[in-house]
């Protein structure tokens, strides 16, 4: 499909990334975090809701290092996708929370957030050395 719609790495394209990424990671002790988050009251919650989306959710989820290990090595930096040989897989949020054991994310809630355009096109223009006008 990319390549037929032009939006596709050169034929015979074979990632580099393995050969100078290292995979290493560790899980940190999130229960401080949790301890802050319990001393919160409803309404200090659902503001963070409001603002972070499900984020707090992540603090119960336990690392399968294994099944980390092995996505990482598929994972297509150009396309923010995995690929599989031939086939580029861009899991949904349903999949997602599975892999992640975490049921309780909101799967019908878009996680986005409205850029501040103005602030935006200042900068833009600031950097281009135009003006509002």
């Amino acid at each position: 499909m990319q390549i037929e719609k032009g939006d596709s790495l050169m034929e015979g394209y074979v990632s580099e990334l393995w050969d100078f990424t290292r995979i290493s990671m560790t899980q940190n002790n999130f229960q401080e975090l949790k301890e802050i988050w319990v001393q919160w009251g409803d309404e200090i919650k659902q503001l963070f809701y409001c603002n972070y989306g499900d984020l707090p959710y992540l603090l119960d989820i336990k690392v399968d290092k294994h099944l980390f290990r092995a996505l990482a090595q598929f994972w297509n930096p150009n396309y923010s996708c995995f690929t599989f040989g031939k086939v580029d897989l861009v899991p949904t949020v349903e999949e997602n929370t599975t892999l992640l054991h975490c049921p309780k994310i909101r799967a019908d809630k878009v996680y986005s957030r409205a850029t501040n355009i103005p602030t935006f096109l200042k900068k833009l223009m600031n950097i281009t050395g135009m003006s509002e006008q």
